[in-house]
């Protein structure tokens, strides 16, 4: 799993270090953003709020599966809800930024707000699988002490999924500010 997670930090990395380079580049010297550009959707505040109280479930159900706790599931369950919904507020930030205007095809303003974004968005949707999977099992009561590695797993991946939001909602904040 370390080893998972470590080749995901690295390709997200190397696309936040793209989107500074673009962004600093000497071709955007006072042209970032553009002067018509808006401003970062709103609905990214609300699935960053989404993302911090998932980052809180996940975790009293690690400690709860830990603990051989039959409330593990209900936790993964609010979990996973929190998924669907930062994945629904997601979809609302594109559709909010194209009625502003922000057309992918148009510059490279949009077109990396909408490919970090987008990239973030594809590993939620792909760690919903397991967490489905795992949330499902501990309905089952498959957790308990010393057996608890699904659940630690789901964690590990989420947890990281939730600091790299951080640092992509900061990154993205950071590059729509005008100099």
């Amino acid at each position: 799993m370390w080893l998972f997670i470590l080749t995901l930090a690295i390709i997200f990395i190397a696309t936040i270090l793209a989107f500074v380079i673009v962004r600093v580049g000497p071709m955007n010297d006072g042209h970032w953003p553009p002067p018509d550009a808006p401003p970062l959707p709103k609905a990214l505040l609300f699935s960053t709020l989404i993302l911090i109280i998932s980052d809180a479930t996940m975790h009293v159900a690690r400690v709860a599966a830990r603990r051989g706790e039959r409330s593990t599931a209900a936790w993964m369950g609010v979990t996973l809800a929190c998924a669907f919904a930062f994945v629904a507020t997601q979809m609302l930030a594109w559709s909010e930024a194209a009625r502003a205007n922000m057309i992918v095809t148009e510059d490279l303003y949009a077109w990396t707000f909408y490919v970090l974004t987008a990239l973030h968005a594809a590993h939620v949707i792909g760690g919903i699988i397991p967490m489905a999977v795992v949330t499902a099992r501990a309905a089952g009561g498959r957790y308990g002490p010393g057996r608890d590695d699904g659940v630690a797993y789901c964690a590990m991946y989420w947890h990281f999924l939730d600091i790299v939001w951080l640092a992509l909602y900061a990154t993205l904040w950071w590059g729509s500010q005008r100099w």
